[in-house]
């Protein structure tokens, strides 16, 4: 039961600092906050998730580019030129390596005001990091695990970032439904969402990228913009306005 608890607790630990802070803070600016509100974000990502710590600073471009090519041979992620969803995840890792590394030079649309701590990446990032996180997995489920077969649950441990993200990249491209008619795939997930924080309303995303709160129906709830709004009604953000 622990470990069921444990690996509940990880997936949305996790997944609440990439949609809320990559993604939607990093990515998209949809608000401000204090540069040392910026830095416990950084730091609750890297515990969050852990040996799959994703730059913010390289997120927010890979992510940019998402948007920008959507379904072109220059989507950093599109089931439309990948057979298969691991082909699709190498290939977002070695371009997320090309920009962590230096290797691609980007336009400054893709680069502008993202959440920048390089010597905090450089450690997060770094294999002394990601085999720590990965010893304290092993480590807890060697403590409290009480069934062999707990232990196939390691590498959604180990590989929580992006699977998080290649759920959505993947699937919300391919199946679902859609409210918008829009100049790509994007669809939206409904039956998953309790499993993905408001991600994957993604064909909502696509039209309203500006928008903090994912849901447009009123069924289709976000419950990450209800943080949101509770952390700009206390001041750790500052909502900004929504454009029409």
């Amino acid at each position: 039961m622990i470990i069921i608890l444990f690996i509940i607790f990880h997936w949305y630990f996790s997944l609440f600092f990439q949609t809320f802070f990559h993604h939607r803070y990093a990515a998209h600016q949809m608000f401000e906050m204090s540069k040392t509100w910026e830095k416990i974000f950084f730091i609750g990502s890297w515990v969050g998730q852990g040996s799959s710590y994703l730059s913010p600073y390289v997120y927010g471009a890979l992510h940019r580019q998402h948007h920008a090519y959507t379904d072109t041979e220059l989507d950093p992620h599109s089931p439309s030129y990948d057979e298969t969803m691991m082909k699709m995840m190498l290939r977002t890792r070695d371009v997320y390596n090309n920009i962590l590394f230096g290797r691609t030079e980007l336009e400054e649309q893709f680069t502008k005001n993202l959440p920048k701590w390089k010597a905090f990446d450089a450690m997060a990032g770094s294999w002394g990091s990601r085999i720590f996180w990965g010893l304290f997995y092993i480590g807890f489920y060697m403590i409290f695990a009480t069934q062999p077969w707990m232990y196939l649950l390691l590498p959604v441990h180990f590989l929580m970032g992006p699977i998080h993200g290649a759920v959505i990249n993947w699937f919300a491209h391919k199946y679902g439904y859609t409210n918008f008619d829009v100049n790509n795939t994007s669809k939206n997930l409904l039956p998953l969402d309790f499993l993905m924080l408001g991600e994957s309303y993604h064909n909502n995303h696509h039209k309203r990228g500006n928008n903090p709160n994912f849901g447009f129906k009123w069924f289709e709830l976000d419950p990450v913009y209800g943080i949101i709004r509770v952390f700009d009604a206390v001041g750790i953000i500052r909502l900004k306005a929504v454009e029409s």
